[in-house]
């Protein structure tokens, strides 16, 4: 069933568990996404980034795949549609106009008050459609950046001031994290979530959740973060289980046995994933 997040967002702060948002780049994502966390009864989120929607041909496009996946697929668990990292009000607005069930405004590289300015926008926009929304403070890097340099950590006051004008429905503040694969030594602003789990009402998020072990998973869970956001991982898993089929099996060439090769590898990293707080490796 099609759900904005906020209720299986605060049910799992509640809780002190967490959600994870898995990134979809295709229709056979989506679908092993779907199947393998319909069959575990667990909700989750589907985030499209600005670039998998152009690449799939557009938010309607993106937006009725997943729509009619869930009808044709009898899917039951609650599944959130969520614009990842949209880059302004307009591309919110569309995803929102699509049917999208949750946006995320990025406006994180843009002074406080303009980042506050926009996300007000947004969210007054959201709100009208029944539509949760999210935010970025401070700096998660991304892939061809050194952890080292690159990262801006959110500050605490900030963040209470943000949340306090801005009424988003979540928060990603950086908290040392980067997206893709790490190229420098992980420092995890542990004590920052803490103090915000603790002093405010709202989910964390945490951007770049691919490269981290398990261990640091589970530590992040445990100081508040309520919303883990993996794409990267799940990219390389899928790609080297389609690497292994192709070599194997020279012959053919049909792109449905191709894609779906990776269909096995990606439902078990789905599974370690969900079942991490019950996982002890």
């Amino acid at each position: 069933m099609l759900v904005n997040g906020k209720k299986m967002l605060e049910e799992a702060r509640r809780k002190k568990g967490v959600i994870y948002h898995f990134n979809i780049n295709n229709l056979e994502w989506a679908r092993i996404i779907l199947e393998k966390t319909n069959a575990m009864h667990k909700p989750v989120i589907l985030g499209v980034s600005e670039g998998a929607i152009n690449y799939m041909g557009g938010y309607r496009v993106v937006s009725a795949l997943v729509r009619n996946l869930i009808d044709e697929l009898h899917i039951e668990n609650d599944v959130c549609l969520h614009l990842d990292h949209g880059s302004s009000y307009e591309s919110c607005k569309m995803a929102i106009d699509a049917g999208f069930t949750s946006v995320m405004i990025d406006a994180s590289k843009k002074s406080l008050e303009e980042n506050i300015k926009e996300t007000k926008k947004v969210v007054l926009y959201a709100k009208e459609h029944n539509v949760t929304t999210e935010a970025e403070l401070g700096h998660v890097g991304g892939i061809e950046d050194d952890v080292n340099s690159t990262i801006l950590l959110a500050d605490y006051d900030e963040c209470l001031r943000f949340i306090r004008e801005t009424e988003i429905d979540s928060l990603a503040p950086a908290i040392g994290t980067v997206h893709g694969i790490y190229k420098g030594e992980l420092h995890i602003d542990f004590d920052l979530i803490q103090k915000l789990r603790d002093n405010t009402s709202i989910p964390l998020v945490m951007h770049g959740g691919s490269g981290l072990s398990h261990d640091i998973l589970r530590q992040a869970i445990s100081c508040g973060i309520t919303k883990i956001n993996v794409n990267s991982d799940m990219q390389y898993v899928w790609a080297e289980a389609v690497r292994d089929f192709i070599k194997n099996n020279p012959s053919v060439y049909d792109p449905r046995k191709i894609i779906m090769s990776g269909r096995d590898a990606m439902n078990q990293f789905i599974e370690e994933k969900i079942n991490i707080l019950d996982n002890e490796k």
